[in-house]
């Protein structure tokens, strides 16, 4: 069975209906290939603030057996019975009464033995296993990949099947840029995305080849692109590894060119005044370390000294407008306001008319999109 027939949505968009769903307590079966970020987005939802104060508790369910759902058996001697122990990552009463929402994720809940997706018919449906109540503030999600992964599944019963809301999620660039920019994905990965928005998202499940580029993966790679002790050659085995062989020579050969790039801080100082790099990856790159770098001072200084920190700003913006072309200066602007709720204030910008006029509506129409 195929988790659906052909819809596929965003994880952007996927954050609205599951959260919709969750607060109607209907429990939601997430649909997609490997890396795309079903777990995390399950993160997300929970730390929006949507569902309240809320909870999280993640439970690989390839790793369960039935009894690991339905708790363990112990005798009641002073009644003559056996009595069952529920698990210990189920919520009791108490500890469930300490939020407004407890969400339970079984992640790869298709990969567990059938004995196990079964044990869990009576859980997902009537928030109950023998003895044991869900909290009535327990809400219950699950995860998996599709069988045309080529991964670890089994056949998901259709009763079991019938008890979810089903959503099939793909990865996309734009709801990509937006989690890499706030949970600050090094700059020179979230730089040659947005050129090769192909290299996002590699899998193919007939390929022969260990490594391939994922969301996930390329959260690995910026984590190496850290490391400012590791060498070109060891930095490139470990690319390679990561999202593959291919992608990764493309990947270096940008890092070459972005290691000409002038400084963000010192552009936003206003002692660069030219841009000589005209490499298109190394320019995306250096549009996200200068809005990192803004963020960054709006931290330190921005909020004491509002009008110091709006001189930064306006160097930004000349920035841009001097050497990018419109679809990066646009990101730029949307990087800086959307993810970062920077408060630009037009009358401290010498340069803001001028921005406005240029490219004022390409700004709006990618936040209508």
């Amino acid at each position: 069975m195929t988790a659906v027939d052909s819809r596929t949505i965003t994880v952007k968009e996927a954050v609205s209906r599951v959260t919709k769903a969750i607060k109607k307590d209907r429990p939601v079966f997430i649909w997609g290939p490997p890396g795309v970020g079903k777990s995390e987005m399950c993160q997300y939802i929970v730390d929006s603030g949507e569902l309240g104060n809320a909870k999280l508790i993640d439970i690989r369910a390839a790793l369960l057996d039935p009894t690991d759902v339905r708790g363990f058996p112990a005798p009641d001697l002073a009644n003559n019975r056996m009595v069952w122990l529920p698990p210990v990552d189920f919520p009791t009463e108490k500890e469930a009464a300490e939020y407004d929402n407890i969400v339970i994720l079984f992640d790869e809940l298709n990969s567990a033995a059938q004995s196990v997706q079964a044990a869990l018919y009576q859980l997902i449906l009537n928030k109950k296993v023998g003895q044991y109540v869900l909290p009535k503030n327990v809400k219950l999600v699950a995860a998996g990949n599709r069988e045309s992964d080529k991964g670890v599944t089994y056949r998901m019963p259709t009763p079991l099947a019938n008890r979810f809301v089903h959503v099939e999620i793909r990865a996309d660039f734009d709801a990509w840029l937006d989690w890499a920019v706030t949970n600050k994905i090094h700059e020179d990965v979230v730089g040659y995305i947005s050129f090769a928005k192909a290299d996002l998202f590699d899998f193919d499940p007939r390929a022969s080849g260990h490594a391939f580029a994922t969301p996930r993966s390329w959260s690995f790679v910026s984590q190496f692109c850290e490391d400012n002790d590791m060498s070109d050659a060891e930095l490139t085995d470990l690319v390679a590894g990561t999202v593959g062989e291919g992608i990764a020579v493309k990947f270096m050969t940008h890092r070459k060119y972005a290691k000409d790039l002038p400084l963000p801080a010192d552009i936003l100082a206003g002692k660069v005044k030219e841009c000589r790099v005209k490499e298109i990856s190394a320019q995306y790159a250096l549009t996200i370390g200068m809005c990192y770098e803004l963020q960054s001072t709006f931290e330190t200084i921005g909020k004491e000294d509002t009008n110091a920190w709006h001189k930064l700003a306006d160097n930004f913006f000349r920035f841009m407008m001097d050497f990018f072309p419109t679809e990066m200066t646009v990101m730029g602007c949307r990087v800086a306001i959307n993810q970062y709720n920077l408060p630009f204030q037009p009358d401290k910008l010498k340069n803001f008319d001028e921005f406005y006029n240029r490219f004022g509506k390409y700004v709006a129409a990618s936040n209508e999109d």
